[in-house]
């Protein structure tokens, strides 16, 4: 096997998110140690910057330049790297030439892809290029999805312990989140509408919750989705829709389905956030709905999402400050129950602003564990999820190096 010059390769590295992963990886695993990796970027002048505002280490990071569009150069890079970390999105709008590019040269990669229709498109296109050369792709790789991926993986797994079987219901419910919108993920999310708006068989396709499942079309058992305020009897609480349920959900089905439907065919999934109870809470979760409701309908119509992207909405690459950061947290839990009612519940928890510091961090473990924590043998390439890819080895990192917990309510 040719010897890579690189272990990892943080690609877009000078953006938002690219920038706090880089200062992470910097405190974390140092530069020039153990592990051996560098910065990578389309822009010269911006690497540089970045490598100055890390001080006297920054001048021994290596950067690579290579554009999203350029395939040769994306090539050579996935060449001298035994993974790629990227950031680089909308990924409808640029990550396809690095999706193949991995696939072809066998490096594994992990994103931070939140655009479920995307992902299909690549597994379509190159799962059989992926699986031929080894590379192990893994989308969803920072708030969305692994809270809920590895949420359910480590929920399964402690059922299975206790009561000898999985559970073939779950639900995750919010129970507190503080940090502000990421302007990549409204890029992302609004980039979903416009490519919906102009297709209505991309339209059918974004509802179906088994998107994400191209390889087995014949999952259609109906999942259960919050569209309002609903009182849950299980917790005696008001809740209202997550956002996030429409990627989340279909990672959490897709590994269902790459590890042969354990939890079954008629695997029920749904997330949800909790707005309290009484009275409050009823109209709490009626308000999220109602601004769920409003930002979607801005979102469609493209003069009002135009005037919103110009004067409202945070850009990509802007974010909350490092003091808003280290203030943020989330905190979700997962409630499981089996086909005879036995019930258990979890909770993750995360001790950054999620759509960065801690995604950041999720984000970096991940590309960590891709490239330290398997054998050749357990290597096996395709389009994988956290969960089905990474698992325990990724929730023992996160434990220990990011600021998150797992553990059983």
């Amino acid at each position: 096997m040719m010897t890579k010059s690189f272990d990892l390769i943080i690609y877009g590295a000078s953006s938002f998110v690219g920038q706090i992963l880089t200062h992470y990886l910097v405190e974390h695993i140092g530069v020039n140690k153990d592990v051996r990796w560098a910065i990578a970027g389309r822009s010269s002048s911006k690497l540089q910057q970045l490598k100055e505002s890390l001080g006297a280490v920054g001048a021994d990071l290596p950067m690579i330049i290579a554009d999203a569009a350029d395939g040769d150069a994306l090539a050579s890079m996935c060449q001298s790297t035994r993974v790629v970390v990227t950031t680089v999105g909308p990924y409808a709008l640029y990550g396809e030439p690095l999706i193949k590019a991995c696939a072809e040269n066998g490096t594994d990669y992990c994103d931070l892809c939140g655009e479920a229709y995307w992902i299909k498109k690549m597994i379509v296109k190159y799962a059989e290029s992926a699986t031929q050369s080894g590379a192990r792709l893994v989308s969803c790789c920072g708030f969305d999805s692994i809270p809920s991926d590895l949420g359910v993986h480590f929920l399964q797994q402690k059922a299975k312990q206790r009561f000898g079987l999985f559970f073939n219901d779950v639900k995750l419910s919010v129970n507190a989140m503080k940090g502000g919108a990421s302007g990549g993920t409204l890029a992302s999310m609004i980039e979903a509408v416009k490519a919906a708006m102009k297709d209505p068989t991309l339209r059918k396709e974004m509802n179906n919750p088994y998107a994400l499942c191209p390889e087995n079309p014949d999952l259609k058992y109906s999942q259960i989705s919050i569209k309002g305020p609903f009182f849950d009897q299980d917790i005696q609480h008001w809740v209202a829709p997550f956002i996030m349920e429409a990627i989340n959900a279909r990672v959490v089905l897709r590994s269902n389905m790459l590890l042969d439907l354990p939890y079954g065919e008629n695997f029920m999934y749904r997330e949800q956030m909790v707005s309290g109870a009484g009275l409050k809470g009823r109209l709490t979760a009626l308000g999220l709905t109602l601004g769920l409701g409003l930002f979607a309908f801005s979102v469609v119509v493209s003069p009002i999402r135009k005037l919103m992207q110009r004067f409202v909405l945070p850009k990509p690459g802007e974010g909350p400050s490092p003091e808003a950061q280290l203030a943020g947290y989330f905190d979700v839990s997962l409630l499981g129950k089996n086909i005879k009612g036995e019930t258990l519940q979890v909770k993750v928890t995360g001790d950054r602003d999620p759509g960065y510091g801690c995604t950041a961090k999720m984000l970096g473990q991940a590309g960590l564990s891709l490239a330290f924590d398997f054998t050749e043998e357990e290597k096996l390439g395709g389009f994988w999820t956290p969960a089905t890819a990474m698992g325990d080895k990724l929730i023992d990192r996160l434990t220990k190096h990011a600021g998150m917990t797992f553990e059983v309510e």
